[in-house]
């Protein structure tokens, strides 16, 4: 089975996929393939270059080529990107947002770039935690 993770609680990133997915992901014992995580909030700060955390999952990620996304106006808020938001204020095509200060392979994102980012490799289930 194939799961996506939404990261959108409190501490979702720092505890539950930092002291639980995250180890067993590493050692093999997930018992499902992970093929995306989307982060808001205060989760995109695990993502920030240097957090220990994050530089695990990134090496993780490209290993086993999960996707991993924040949201755009999560990320401009807290200064994890540049740009504009993507897909507000009745767009009709996307504008630029970059993320910065990030660990490696990191997308920002909304919804519409998620389902296209896992259009190829869609899970059977989402989890948001």
């Amino acid at each position: 089975m194939k799961v996506a993770y939404v990261f959108a609680h409190p501490r979702a990133a720092s505890y539950k996929l930092g002291q639980m997915i995250l180890p067993q992901l590493e050692a093999g014992t997930h018992g499902v393939e992970v093929v995306g995580m989307f982060f808001f909030d205060d989760n995109v700060y695990i993502l920030r270059q240097g957090d220990a955390v994050g530089e695990r999952l990134a090496r993780l990620a490209e290993a086993e080529g999960i996707l991993l996304m924040m949201c755009d106006m999560c990320a401009l808020e807290r200064g994890l990107a540049t740009g504009q938001p993507r897909w507000c204020e009745g767009r009709t095509s996307p504008a630029a947002c970059n993320p910065q200060g990030t660990v490696p392979g990191v997308q920002v994102g909304c919804f519409p770039d998620l389902y296209a980012a896992l259009a190829s490799n869609p899970p059977d289930q989402i989890i948001t935690l």
